[in-house]
């Protein structure tokens, strides 16, 4: 009877709440952070994705498409009106469901003898309020973005990108389990003129790999394609050039810059989450522009370079992990071959890549790293020659190209298996 009473009195404090202040009688923590959220958001006049715009802001850029939108002011209070609607419709719901099952529980408690106040070996719990703002997957979902640019009818057209991504995509779902619909491919063979590797597309690529990223989440970004470099103009590269992604149209619509890339995918990951990203490219060390790098000799002795003094910008995550694996140094370049398949030219990383995770299922990221480096190292141009000619060949493209490894976060690479 005691524990009717108190429910009731449970109930009745929660009405009230809610009838005082919707909502956020029960969040106060969340109050400052959902005014100024549900207030001010805004599609984008020209692609469609959703902004955040600043308090007292008329108009914003989009970051994906640099479209100007004005900002609708009366548009503020009626968003802000239908989420308090919305969230005290969801929370009057639970109310009623917790009083039903407090009342079952007590009915059929009160048919035992009961000897004292009860207790179950646990102090007592204030019941919490549900989180209706950060859902947590049990499982996990698995999305990745799969883009490969073979640069048609130009003198430095690519001829193993396209393959690069089909065998990705293979391995992806035939392999490890990611959903053929959670998997985005950007080709120029593909027929919907979104799904083309221009810079517009893969920006809004970027946006879709992370919009809704929750704890449990997997996501990889895979990249086979130019890579360049350019002048660093806000002073935070180590070698004074940002990294840069050449998509088919950047002749004309330019880079895409690791600040960017980074921005973009890296930081939104919250706690829980984590981000792969397989660059198979040239000048692809730091393309991601994370705070770890590890350098790694030929004997396998590892240390982690701290890059994070070098910019006065964050470039970590909202509390997720971001793991970057590229095909070669900052500095150095890297070219399709068929010196790994045998007769289908491919991108040496990304092939080596899948072969070490299909051969030996379980390695850590030290052990995958040295795998693809002796792979490449043992499959160069010229392994079928002999003689000084062969023996110059192999000098030349072991100095080319040697996967790199960085990260949001140090960890022992020896001991930390590796998994998508």
């Amino acid at each position: 009877m005691k524990l009717k009473s108190q429910s009731t009195s449970l109930i009745l404090y929660w009405f009230h709440c809610l009838f005082q202040d919707p909502f956020y009688q029960l969040f106060p923590h969340l109050q400052p952070q959902a005014r100024e959220m549900a207030g001010r958001r805004e599609r984008c006049s020209r692609c469609g994705v959703q902004l955040q715009v600043p308090h007292e802001a008329q108009s914003i850029q989009c970051s994906v498409c640099q479209a100007v939108t004005r900002v609708r002011p009366n548009d503020t209070l009626i968003e802000a009106q239908n989420s308090i609607r919305l969230a005290t419709n969801h929370v009057k719901g639970f109310i009623s469901k917790v009083s039903s099952n407090i009342n079952t529980m007590a009915t059929s408690m009160s048919n035992y003898p009961m000897q004292g106040p009860y207790y179950d070996g646990h102090r007592p719990q204030h019941i919490q309020p549900p989180s209706l703002l950060l859902p947590v997957s049990v499982h996990g979902r698995k999305r990745a973005l799969l883009c490969g640019v073979s640069y048609y009818g130009r003198a430095y057209r690519l001829k193993g990108s396209v393959n690069d991504v089909r065998c990705m995509r293979y391995f992806l779902v035939e392999r490890l389990g990611f959903p053929s619909e959670s998997i985005l491919v950007l080709t120029e063979e593909e027929t919907d003129p979104l799904r083309i590797p221009t810079k517009r597309n893969i920006r809004m690529a970027f946006q879709w790999l992370v919009q809704g990223c929750q704890s449990g989440d997997s996501l990889i970004f895979h990249y086979s394609g130019h890579g360049s470099q350019l002048r660093d103009m806000n002073r935070d590269e180590m070698d004074g050039y940002d990294e840069t992604l050449c998509p088919l149209d950047y002749d004309t619509e330019g880079m895409i810059l690791d600040d960017e890339i980074n921005a973009t995918i890296v930081r939104p990951l919250p706690h829980g989450a984590k981000l792969h990203a397989i660059i198979d490219a040239c000048h692809s060390g730091t393309i991601l522009d994370l705070p770890f790098v590890c350098r790694v000799n030929r004997e396998g002795y590892y240390m982690w370079e701290d890059h994070r003094y070098l910019s006065t910008t964050y470039k970590g995550t909202s509390g997720g992990l971001a793991i970057s694996l590229s095909a070669c140094d900052d500095h150095q370049s890297t070219l399709d071959t068929m010196a790994l398949s045998g007769n289908t030219m491919t991108g040496a990383m990304t092939y080596s890549f899948i072969q070490a995770l299909q051969n030996e299922p379980g390695l850590t990221y030290g052990r995958l790293l040295n795998t693809m480096r002796c792979a490449i190292r043992d499959a160069k141009p010229g392994s079928q020659l002999n003689g000084p000619i062969a023996s110059f060949i192999r000098k030349v493209f072991i100095k080319t190209q040697e996967p790199q490894l960085s990260s949001t976060e140090k960890f022992d690479i020896y001991s930390k298996p590796f998994s998508l």
